[in-house]
């Protein structure tokens, strides 16, 4: 009688990836494919011959960057998860490099059990060379930095960031988060914005760095940006700064 080889079952997987967002329409998968998650979820149905969806821990939206978007799945896999991972690689386009793939707990959620999360805004006062145009935000521009540090100390701490999310018709249990962390480093021209919090709302992160920059030019104050974090109502010199700066540089959990 032949015997017939038991199956395998499926495992959890966590991976991290990097990417670079210039040529992508955001992580999340849309009608189109361009996007992050579509790329990767491609690569997967090929090895596994069958539909798998992946969970992100969070989207990033189109021209977006990540240093380690975080990501799960479940499929069953015999040959060690370096090998795993080299197979997905294969696959994918230079843009997006999956940093690390390891076997997880049964009940882990990329998104659900992230405790925080990190962003970087890159911001340049002249204009970014070629080989930076795509990573940073050219101002041409000097700013007010007593201004913007006077500001920035405002904003850090637990507050309703309504006044600071998208224009989007998605719905929160709570518009409320705590800002533990935003620094501000300048060298030279170069300027990165460092934000770490529990959670973010939709473009949160390019908003702060977008009313930042207008307090630096005087088209707000620090008076304002509490005002605003109380009334919960965004007005015009909340910009949203562009993508190209942003990068999702951690989960936390």
């Amino acid at each position: 009688m032949k015997s017939v080889a038991p199956k395998i079952k499926p495992t959890r997987w966590k991976c991290v990836v990097a990417y670079d967002g210039t040529t992508f329409h955001g992580w999340q998968s849309q009608e189109g494919g361009n996007t992050v998650q579509d790329l990767i979820e491609r690569q997967i149905n090929t090895i596994f011959g069958r539909p798998i969806r992946i969970e992100g821990s969070g989207r990033t939206d189109s021209g977006v960057h990540a240093h380690a978007q975080v990501f799960h799945f479940d499929a069953p896999w015999a040959h060690g998860a370096e090998k795993l991972r080299k197979a997905l690689q294969t696959g994918l386009p230079r843009s997006i490099c999956l940093k690390q793939l390891r076997r997880a707990r049964p009940d882990f959620h990329a998104r659900f059990d992230a405790k925080g999360k990190v962003y970087r805004y890159h911001l340049n006062l002249g204009q970014a060379d070629p080989f930076e145009v795509n990573y940073s935000w050219s101002l041409n521009r000097d700013l007010d930095w007593p201004a913007v540090l006077a500001a920035a100390k405002v904003l850090r701490g637990q507050h309703d960031f309504w006044a600071f999310s998208g224009e989007n018709d998605r719905t929160y249990e709570t518009t409320v988060r705590d800002l533990r962390r935003l620094e501000v480093k300048r060298r030279g021209p170069r300027v990165t914005f460092t934000f770490e919090a529990d959670g973010f709302l939709y473009k949160m992160v390019r908003s702060l760095t977008g009313a930042l920059v207008n307090v630096g030019l005087g088209k707000l104050t620090a008076a304002e940006i509490a005002a605003l974090l109380k009334s919960r109502r965004r007005i015009a010199t909340v910009v949203t700064a562009p993508p190209q700066g942003l990068f999702m540089v951690k989960v936390i959990y």
